[in-house]
């Protein structure tokens, strides 16, 4: 092939150029066919309107298993598509390019469309009709839907059902891995009323817990209450420490915010307005409250200072300089249930158990690592000496050095530089290990009865091959579900490595789509590789004719805080080149739901999947003068 065809000083239309790309074109369409004849038992299997996308899907994934970057240039060059768009007809496109190439060399070109499973048209056509399929129609004014995960508070709050319908969501989805079935058939049944109400159509999905792997419990640190003054910038005080004081038998008085402990009832009866109560925190470091209010549950105490009160804490009432009485204290809060680690730090991840911070050295005993358990002993076995660990979304990272029956000892490489805490029920991610786990665990098979009978579709998480997708078709027929719509998350690497098989083998099902699940996904492919490989699944995806579910932390500042952040509005909109964006729970759902609504609205004029759509650009008007 020419590199540059300027190089010889040939035109656009040079014959022997054209002629090169030809040759070119036909082994790459000799390729594409080889594929299809390869895949032929899982083309199979698949139900009968998804045949021509699976056939679609085996032709891009053998096109794209070329670099054709330079061939792209080539055919730019001459002024023909560079097939950088083929994803729903690959094999049309590049028939259509061959044909024009033909004419232009004088060649003879038979048509070969009936080779073809798709054309230019029937592709997106496709991928519009399985949307429809999976999701239901789209909302009137908007092409891409909107999936919000419900709180617990859905269960029984119908206001906040109806807020969310009304204000655009389109599908409902409910995490399996937390509240009970009893919750999940509620918030099901609010969600159709809530649609009925509106006139809507709201589907509702079930997601399957999976087989997560976890941090276990880990034990609460001895009790202790920390009480500070709110300071400024420069450590002046701006708002005084607040402490409750309630009689141990009852009571709660306490200020917006402040916390509360319990006290002797006599001692607390004799406590007047402007009274003084002196204590020796746990520090050793005397400090003072002026008895702020009193009332009939009890008092409310302000100080200036810092203290750390525990069991051993008195507090002395002072009244003119002159001491009253003295009382223990009660029901102080237990230290959180974490681990606190630094880099270098080693940790032992254990098969069971109770997990402890680390011991440091003491006399006759030895120091002990800090230790947490995991949630799938089994695991442990799986792995290897030298793989990498990360913990709680990947804030806390490190390598095992060494592996045994007692469990995993991991140095700790990555976390903030001065300490990162860990805590119970928080994601373990072994990106470099393969793990032998069953995407269905026992307690998503139970599940799974009450998914067939409120949901309108299920979703497998940690979907890793085409088996876990059988097995999950296998158990809804069993019950009678095979109309349910699947959704797969690829949330693992080795699931992203396996898409293509896992896609055949979804669409043996009526309905089926992929969701992208960004979080585990980042700590899995690596930070760095994330939008390549979301990139990847979208291409994908799109050859298949299946929906994408674009999810995790989309405006998740914005749903937490109320504010959100500038780097999110951009990923949101970048979330519209899917044909669902999932938006998670938080106190602020329903401004992120607003948010999210007015973006997609304003983004589907400008682009549709990778292709820039050139509406009439308002922003700049332009006359024959210039830039007005």
């Amino acid at each position: 092939m020419i590199d540059n065809p300027r190089d010889n000083g040939a035109g656009a239309w040079n014959v022997a150029a054209c002629e090169a790309l030809i040759d070119e074109l036909l082994q790459l369409r000799v390729a594409m066919l080889e594929a299809e004849r390869r895949f032929r038992p899982q083309l199979d299997a698949v139900q009968p309107h998804w045949r021509a996308s699976a056939i679609n899907l085996t032709h891009y994934l053998a096109m794209r298993r070329h670099d054709i970057r330079r061939l792209q240039a080539q055919l730019a060059w001459v002024g023909v598509s560079s097939l950088g768009r083929a994803e729903t007809h690959a094999l049309a496109s590049l028939d259509k390019v061959l044909g024009l190439l033909h004419l232009v060399t004088g060649r003879r070109w038979r048509d070969h469309s009936a080779e073809e499973p798709v054309g230019a048209q029937r592709g997106p056509a496709l991928l519009v009709r399985h949307a429809e399929g999976l999701f239901g129609p789209p909302h009137e004014s908007r092409t891409v839907r909107v999936m919000v995960t419900l709180p617990s508070e859905a269960a029984v709050d119908d206001a906040l059902v109806a807020r969310l319908v009304d204000g655009g969501m389109d599908i409902a989805r409910i995490n399996c891995a937390h509240d009970d079935p009893a919750a999940w058939v509620a918030m099901a049944r609010r969600v159709r009323q809530q649609a009925r109400r509106a006139g809507r159509g709201v589907r509702v999905l079930m997601d399957l817990a999976g087989p997560k792997l976890r941090t276990g419990p880990i034990a609460s640190g001895p009790p202790v209450l920390k009480v500070r003054p709110r300071r400024d910038p420069w450590g002046t005080v701006t708002a005084p420490a607040l402490l409750g004081l309630r009689p141990v038998e009852g009571g709660a008085a306490r200020a917006q915010g402040a916390p509360s402990i319990a006290v002797e009832p006599a001692w607390l009866a004799r406590v007047r307005v402007g009274d003084t109560v002196r204590l020796v925190d746990a520090r050793g470091l005397e400090r003072q409250f002026l008895v702020r209010r009193c009332a009939a549950g009890g008092v409310v105490l302000a100080g200036h200072k810092t203290a750390y009160l525990v069991p051993d804490t008195r507090l002395e009432l002072r009244r003119s300089g002159h001491d009253v009485a003295i009382t223990a204290v009660a029901d102080l809060p237990p230290a959180p249930a974490t681990v606190r680690l630094h880099r270098t730090d080693r940790l032992l991840v254990t098969p069971g158990g109770v997990g402890q911070p680390a011991a440091v050295a003491s006399g006759r005993r030895r120091p002990r690592p800090a230790r947490v358990p995991c949630t799938l002993p089994q695991v442990l076995g799986q792995v290897r000496r030298g793989e990498r660990i990360w913990f709680d979304d990947g804030r806390i990272g490190g390598v095992i050095r060494r592996t045994g029956p007692a469990g995993l000892l991991v140095e700790i490489t990555d976390c903030r530089p001065g300490g990162a805490t860990l805590r119970a029920d928080k994601g373990i991610n072994l990106p470099d290990s393969t793990l032998h786990l069953p995407a269905l665990t026992d307690k998503d098979v139970d599940d799974l009865a009450v998914v067939v009978e409120h949901a309108d579709l299920v979703g497998l998480s940690f979907a890793q091959s085409a088996a876990d997708v059988r097995a999950l078709q296998d158990h809804l027929a069993r019950l009678g579900g095979d109309a349910l719509g699947i959704i797969l998350k690829v949330e693992t690497r080795r699931g992203f490595e396996h898409l293509p098989e896992m896609l055949l083998a979804a669409m043996g099902s009526r309905a089926a789509g992929v969701m992208i699940a960004r979080g585990d996904l980042a700590i899995e492919c690596g930070f760095e590789r994330l939008a390549e490989v979301q990139e990847e699944l979208l291409w994908a995806c799109e050859a298949a004719h299946v929906p994408v579910v674009w999810a995790t932390q989309v405006l998740e500042r914005l749903a937490k805080t109320g504010q959100p952040s500038r780097a999110e509005i951009t990923d949101a909109a970048m979330g519209g080149r899917a044909e669902c964006v999932m938006l998670n729970k938080g106190p602020h759902i329903g401004d992120a739901l607003h948010m999210l609504d007015d973006i997609l609205r304003r983004m589907q004029t400008h682009q549709a999947k990778k292709r820039s759509l050139l509406r009439a650009l308002r922003s700049w008007p332009v006359d024959e003068g210039g830039v007005a």
